[in-house]
């Protein structure tokens, strides 16, 4: 799943797309990367981020939703509103990524109503509570894998009683949502263990989203290029992220994860392909 944020406030690439071309010059880059779905949002959600009226997130994102679909592309629209939700499905749009874990019901029925897919992703309030990147308390969680999932679940039974059944969602962790950085770590940590207690009750794809987010910084907390002598580097900045962000998709993949939500899709795309052809096996010649 490769990002187009129609935002001028992402976290890693606020504005590079906002332009109308740009965005759909950045469609076509992710088409050509390999790219099997394309995640379009017109509303930031990072840490500390305001809600952006509907009116104003259709004004962004419609028309390259519409331009994705022509294009033959798998398209997701990041938001909790069922009103975006709405007018992007009847423009081509195939699922619709809810990073509120059903806050707003009406999604649900939207979503039914269309026979699209749902996307739920793991939260306990906007991001607008957030206080910072990773900023959650430690002990908001007993075993952040068992209560994330069995939040979910409830999410899930709400919106199948809305009438979106279970093999029409998407299950998402919520990297970075309501969560301290050592509990997005432990998510990914413990993917495989993730994966198979939301397939007990029936088998849902799983979603991870880690791409240049913050908590990938308890790795590799500073920038590469620290002036020599500098006590304090600042933090590694979103782009600085790439290594990180292959090797936690490589370690989903292995775990079991289904889709992985990124940034850099064709070198992702080619860290997971070389992963599969090393480990096929080889007549000998």
């Amino acid at each position: 799943m490769g990002i187009c944020n129609v935002t001028p406030d992402s976290f890693s690439d606020g504005g590079r797309f906002f332009d109308r071309d740009a965005a759909r010059a950045r469609v076509d880059e992710l088409i050509a990367a390999g790219a099997d779905i394309i995640d379009v949002g017109g509303e930031s959600t990072r840490p500390g981020s305001k809600a952006v009226p509907a009116r104003e997130q259709i004004a962004r994102v419609l028309h390259v939703v519409q331009y994705a679909a022509e294009r033959g592309a798998c398209v997701s629209i990041d938001t909790t509103s069922a009103e975006v939700a709405a007018a992007c499905l009847d423009v081509g749009a195939h699922a619709v990524n809810d990073v509120s874990l059903l806050a707003d019901p009406d999604l649900a029925r939207v979503v039914a109503g269309s026979g699209g897919c749902l996307v739920l992703s793991h939260a306990r309030g906007p991001q607008e509570r957030m206080s910072g990147y990773g900023g959650w308390p430690l002990g908001a969680y007993d075993d952040v894998v068992v209560d994330v999932v069995a939040e979910w679940e409830r999410a899930a039974a709400r919106a199948n009683e809305l009438g979106v059944p279970r093999a029409s969602l998407v299950m998402d962790p919520g990297l970075g949502f309501s969560k301290a950085s050592r509990h997005s770590f432990e998510l990914l940590r413990r993917a495989s263990q993730l994966v198979a207690a939301v397939s007990a009750n029936g088998a849902v794809p799983v979603l991870f989203g880690a791409s240049r987010k913050s908590f990938l910084t308890l790795v590799d907390p500073q920038r590469p290029h620290a002036e020599a002598g500098e006590a304090q580097a600042p933090r590694s900045e979103p782009a600085d992220r790439e290594g990180a962000s292959i090797a936690a998709a490589l370690h989903a993949v292995r775990a079991g994860v289904h889709i992985l939500r990124v940034h850099d899709v064709r070198a992702t795309r080619q860290a997971i392909d070389m992963e599969i052809v090393l480990g096929t096996p080889r007549r000998k010649i």
